[in-house]
């Protein structure tokens, strides 16, 4: 992607894996390189570094599919991760499985970065497996292990789940889907956390925005993702961005010294996003409670929730559109008893182009991620459109309620 970018700025390429050439530097000779640096030159890098400089820059793909780069600063993730340490109740010595991958928000900050903060034993583990995970639990003594709703409940449906020690469970993180009150009452009575909490954030907002606290009811978790956290407001808006009402459905806005310092390079995408009173608009929908406590309804795109991950159906269909078979593709999210949803792909192939089924999810599985490869493909010869030729969406999931019902998910 970067071949033929003008990047006068550039250093060095670093490649984690091979032997490295001559436009790249290997992992080991990147770090060989720290060999002449002298404990004063460390010294002057790390007072150049002041709580408003630049941490990291995290992408997210838009319902446009188009990728954003969030910008956020050392001082408010430090700030907003000791506070979400606190109320978590993350302890010196604790042992961190961290299943959500790195580049995710919350495996980064709220793994790594928290960890790291606390002062507890990382476990990384790269792909999710839970036989490996119940093996790590027992062997490594874990105390916390933060992930969605599916790993819970893989967990407590492994037939051999009495086998291992799990005794060292403590402390549980999840949220980002819908969860069966139920399935709390299991976590503390079969799988023996002390505390269970739900949350909810996004990247524009270093990760954090609410989240439940210690000792709240079952249901509670269950139904809603927590109220604010310290230093953070956040409210449910009408059309005109006034205040809606306790129990009344809005869009969800937040504001705190934990919004981002903008898009990169896009400073119109920001200000459509804050608005002038500073409150970042996440195009969510919720109700709040007289308590404070936030529970997400809808969303007011068409982004859906597959396995804790947020999946855009128009950055799907841009990478399927790729393929040289495909003429047209509308992505919707339809339920899936384990995922929470799914993707489901609905086709038009080029005219005299042969296309099945396992051929496209096949290709879907080299060109993205696993969580956004559709899992049903349907090969159509029209899509549902309205007057301006616009895909209409809500048709798409009727046909599929229609087709296969709540009750009948491949």
């Amino acid at each position: 992607m970067l071949e033929g970018e003008e990047l006068p700025d550039l250093e060095a390429i670093v490649t984690f894996r091979g032997q490295g050439s001559e436009s790249c530097l290997s992992w080991d000779a990147f770090l060989q390189k720290s060999e002449n640096a002298s404990s004063e030159q460390v010294r002057l890098r790390q007072q150049q570094v002041a709580p408003d400089s630049m941490s990291d820059l995290l992408f997210t793909s838009g319902t446009t599919g188009k990728p954003k780069g969030v910008m956020t600063s050392h001082g408010q993730n430090l700030q907003v991760v000791e506070d979400w340490s606190g109320v978590v109740g993350l302890q010196e010595g604790d042992r961190y499985l961290i299943v959500n991958p790195f580049f995710h928000s919350f495996g980064y900050k709220a793994g790594w970065m928290a960890a790291l903060m606390r002062g507890c034993t990382i476990l990384p583990l790269q792909v999710f497996d839970v036989p490996t995970i119940l093996r790590m639990v027992s062997d490594e003594k874990v105390s916390v292990l933060p992930g969605p709703p599916t790993l819970y409940q893989s967990i407590l449906a492994h037939p051999e789940l009495d086998a291992f020690d799990i005794s060292s469970l403590r402390v549980a993180v999840t949220g980002a889907a819908a969860i069966p009150v139920s399935m709390i009452h299991q976590m503390r009575d079969e799988l023996g956390f002390d505390t269970i909490i739900t949350a909810y954030g996004l990247t524009e907002v270093c990760g954090f925005a609410t989240i439940c606290r210690a000792g709240d009811d079952p249901e509670l978790i269950a139904n809603t993702s927590g109220r604010a956290m310290p230093g953070i407001e956040v409210r449910c808006v009408d059309g005109e961005g006034k205040e809606v009402t306790s129990g009344s459905p809005g869009e969800v806005v937040i504001r705190g010294y934990n919004l981002m310092q903008g898009y990169f390079e896009n400073p119109e995408a920001t200000a459509e996003t804050i608005d002038s009173e500073g409150w970042l608009h996440t195009g969510d929908i919720g109700v709040m409670d007289e308590q404070g406590y936030l529970k997400i309804t809808d969303r007011m795109k068409d982004m859906f929730i597959t396995g804790g991950f947020n999946v855009y159906p128009a950055e799907i269909e841009n990478l399927m559109s790729n393929h040289k078979a495909i003429a047209q593709v509308a992505v919707v999210g339809v339920p899936d008893e384990r995922m929470g949803e799914v993707a489901m792909a609905y086709i038009i192939p080029v005219a005299g182009e042969d296309l099945s089924k396992e051929e496209v999810v096949s290709w879907c599985r080299q060109e993205m991620a696993n969580y956004k490869v559709p899992r049903h493909v349907n090969i159509v010869d029209s899509l549902p459109t309205n007057a301006s030729g616009k895909v209409l969406k809500f048709e798409l999931r009727k046909a599929y309620q229609t087709s296969f019902g709540m009750n009948n998910i491949n």
